[in-house]
């Protein structure tokens, strides 16, 4: 896993500019069975995919918190949502909540999150390759590639399922 962790950025700098017309092409025009056939790839990968020995995501990003984020997770810790905020948070140049720093601090050695149950509605939906409408999300799918190597996988097999 190190080794195509280490791999990942460049593989996915390589595919960028295919990746970018693929998504281009496909807001343009998404399959009816796009949902669908993004599930099933979706499924596919993760029954073979251990997040826990990868953790990445968590090692190279932080997630965006919403309100109810910070109130479920700042009632899990004990805390008042203000102290949470303080403690573990800071507004972005998009005016959202973030980490104050990655790797995330509820991140364990061992790559189990302390606040898993908890966790917020970002980190639960990652890499968002489930997602209804996914030809919405390109952008951020094609920030995800380079961090996730589930979605790089499944953006593989996508482009093999989707012919232009």
């Amino acid at each position: 896993m190190k080794e195509e962790l280490k791999n990942l950025p460049q593989k996915a700098k390589e595919k960028h500019s295919e990746n970018r017309k693929f998504f281009g092409k496909l807001r343009k025009k998404p399959p009816k069975n796009l949902d669908y056939l993004m599930s099933e790839l979706h499924e596919k990968e993760f029954s073979k995919t251990d997040c826990l020995e990868c953790a990445n995501c968590c090692r190279t990003t932080g997630p965006l918190f919403t309100d109810n984020d910070v109130v479920r997770i700042a009632k899990h810790l004990r805390l008042k949502p203000q102290l949470f905020i303080k403690q573990y948070l800071k507004i972005d140049e998009d005016q959202d909540y973030v980490l104050q720093n990655v790797p995330c601090v509820f991140l364990g050695e061992d790559n189990y999150c302390s606040i898993y149950e908890v966790r917020p509605k970002a980190c639960r939906e990652f890499p968002h390759t489930d997602r209804k409408k996914f030809q919405q999300i390109s952008a951020l799918t094609l920030k995800n590639v380079a961090i996730c190597p589930a979605a790089f996988n499944i953006v593989e097999e996508m482009k093999k399922n989707i012919k232009f």
